[in-house]
């Protein structure tokens, strides 16, 4: 299943994408959702970010090949490291991502993201599993010369629209082994798998649910891999996983 939040007419509609066509809900796909008898050409709608989370949880260093090219540590860590954005953070596929004039540097980093279905507290990986309602990408953009600059890494990574998530939430898939893929302005600069990562998504889900509940519609982001690079003005920056889809994003200027 295939589960978006769209644009059309002036209304934002949550929905399922069959084939090309979006079918509009009552609910959001994490509250009984429930079709309608309506039927929408995927071409006259505009997709949004598929979800508005109460909250995103995002994991550093979660790729060997990542801890390699990263400044910021030498060695795996004995326990994933855990960071946030805020809401204000999420932008939808095609939208631009913005370059605030006094930032001196703006990385992509490309992720897999799982959406919570179900609150969850405390669980243990096989209900971290049960939890999960599917699946999307998200660009984990960074203000890098900020999140080198300050003891940790909420003002980098918080700015609003550095959170692209989308294009839509796939159900029913293994995220465990998916190529997973950045380009930049058509070039290839992160390719890798998930089963690269050092801790998997459930494992995540499981560790993240210890210290915070999670609820419908939050996401878990799982890490970048090797590759992360600057952005700027008039870039289009495009991650694709397996079995999901591409998520792009122009660069605005500041």
């Amino acid at each position: 299943m295939i589960y978006a939040r769209a644009s059309h007419n002036n209304d934002t509609l949550w929905g399922r994408i069959t084939g090309d066509v979006f079918e509009p809900s009552d609910n959001a796909p994490w509250n009984n959702f429930r079709g309608t008898s309506a039927k929408i050409p995927l071409g006259r709608c505009r997709l949004l970010a598929p979800v508005t989370p109460s909250k995103i949880v995002l994991i550093g260093l979660n790729y060997h090949e990542h801890i390699k090219e990263s400044q910021s540590a030498s060695s795996v860590p004995e326990e994933p490291v855990i960071f946030m954005k805020p809401p204000t953070a999420v932008i939808g596929p095609g939208d631009d991502i913005p370059y605030p004039s006094e930032l001196e540097r703006v990385d992509y980093e490309g992720e897999l993201a799982a959406v919570i279905g179900r609150k969850i507290h405390r669980a243990d990986e096989n209900q971290a599993r049960s939890a999960v309602l599917g699946y999307t990408c998200l660009n984990d953009v960074t203000a890098r010369n900020l999140q080198k600059k300050d003891m940790q890494w909420t003002r980098g990574k918080g700015f609003d629209g550095f959170a692209p998530i989308g294009p839509w939430i796939v159900t029913d898939i293994d995220p465990l082994d998916l190529k997973i893929e950045t380009f930049l302005n058509g070039e290839v600069r992160q390719s890798s798998r998930t089963s690269c990562q050092i801790w998997n998504v459930f494992s995540l889900i499981s560790f993240i649910s210890k210290v915070m509940t999670l609820l419908p519609g939050d996401v878990v982001s799982t890490g970048t891999p090797q590759g992360v690079g600057p952005l700027k003005p008039g870039d289009t920056v495009r991650i694709t996983i397996e079995n999901i889809g591409t998520l792009e994003n122009g660069v605005a200027g500041s």
